[in-house]
């Protein structure tokens, strides 16, 4: 008798701990459902994205030289001008004593403006003879490890743009000194009484017709507008707030422009002063003009075209890194959630530099760790968490 109460004592204990065991089962919270993500090494790029605009570096415009008729112009929008080519005729006037003195002026400034051209002409050839001299000098010290490989890019860039610049002093000069000679010519021709012909200073691309009908125009009245095909380059209006990370040398990348590659530029200057722009929201906002030369050939690109300028303002090609998205507020540091054996543990971190998809790691993790992306706000350090896949 005592056997059997025995026996059925201990089946009531062992369905009751079947029963605890299986409420304790079906009570039990399950682990949160996370996505994942790994800690890596690899480079990373800070950048500035913003819409910017392809223009000439060099435009001109053509204005009414003397007062009198305009015949009309038979050139259209994308002719392709040569350099001395007529573009415009004018018919003049009977000139009174002060238009005669008004266009001795404007030989005399014409001859002027030669004169600063030739100087900014020299200005920038001993410019690009010492860009010249520093890159070899750093070429030199980089082959003995004296000075980095990032130091000597740098001096090549700023030797880059010194030979732009120059290429294009040379290129004002030559324009001044044909309008020098066109000056003249229509100062002789008005006092002939002879039809004035408006030649092309040189080889130009014709952008816009502003008289294309004969008519009566006043001396200074914008005929057309022209601009040198063979160089662009890329406006960037920028916050003032991140204008200042910016440096003359620094790399640039024209995307979305309708081609399938980027197009490589270079910083060559940061505006001296911001201007109120209102954006699209309304708010008004100071902003700066970012000045680049493109190296690439610009393509199909052409004066006007809309793009968009990514400045590299930091770049390192081995960090340790993760992704942004892992990333949360906890007090006043960084946090991020690590996974191991199954739980959720939550680390302070210290981060460096960072964009829009990455940040670099300087403490509180590791390389192949895995962390919690876009962490729910009900995780807590310590809970059980169930990687999607």
């Amino acid at each position: 008798m005592k056997r059997s109460a025995l026996r059925k004592s201990l089946t009531f204990a062992v369905a009751a701990l079947a029963l605890a065991l299986a409420l304790s089962y079906a009570l039990w919270p399950a682990p949160a459902a996370v996505d994942t993500a790994r800690v890596t090494r690899g480079p990373l790029q800070v950048t500035i994205d913003e819409d910017g605009e392809i223009r000439a570096h060099d435009r001109y415009v053509i204005t009414a030289p003397i007062t009198g008729r305009l015949l009309r112009v038979e050139l259209h929008e994308g002719d392709q001008i040569r350099a001395g080519q007529v573009i415009a005729v004018l018919v003049p006037v009977p000139m009174t004593p002060g238009e005669r003195t008004a266009q001795q002026a404007r030989v005399d400034a014409a001859a002027a403006i030669f004169r600063e051209a030739q100087a900014r002409a020299a200005h920038a050839r001993a410019d690009y003879e010492q860009a010249r001299r520093n890159l070899d000098r750093g070429e030199a010290l980089l082959s003995s490890g004296a000075m980095s490989r990032q130091e000597v890019e740098q001096m090549r860039t700023m030797f880059a743009s010194s030979n732009s610049d120059l290429a294009a002093a040379r290129a004002r000069e030559t324009s001044a000194a044909a309008d020098v000679r066109v000056a003249m010519a229509n100062l002789k021709a008005l006092e002939a009484g002879q039809p004035v012909e408006v030649r092309a200073p040189t080889n130009t691309v014709l952008l816009r017709i502003e008289q294309q009908s004969e008519r009566v125009v006043l001396a200074g009245a914008a005929l057309m507008l022209l601009a040198d095909p063979s160089h662009y380059e890329l406006v960037v209006d920028v916050l003032s707030a991140d204008a200042v990370k910016v440096s003359p040398g620094m790399r640039v990348s024209v995307v979305e422009w309708g081609g399938p590659l980027a197009i490589s530029a270079t910083v060559r200057t940061v505006g001296p002063g911001a201007f109120t722009k209102v954006s699209a929201l309304g708010v008004e906002e100071q902003r700066v003009h970012i000045v680049a030369d493109l190296v690439d050939p610009p393509g199909r690109l052409n004066d006007g075209y809309r793009v968009q300028g990514r400045i590299v303002i930091w770049d390192r090609p081995d960090v340790l890194k993760v992704p942004i998205g892992a990333l949360y507020r906890c007090g006043d540091n960084w946090c991020a959630f690590v996974v191991k054996n199954g739980k959720a543990a939550q680390r302070t971190i210290q981060i460096g530099q960072r964009n829009a998809e990455e940040a670099q790691i300087l403490d509180g993790l590791q390389n192949d760790d895995t962390v919690v992306v876009y962490p729910p706000t009900t995780l807590g350090d310590g809970m059980n968490v169930r990687p999607m896949k």
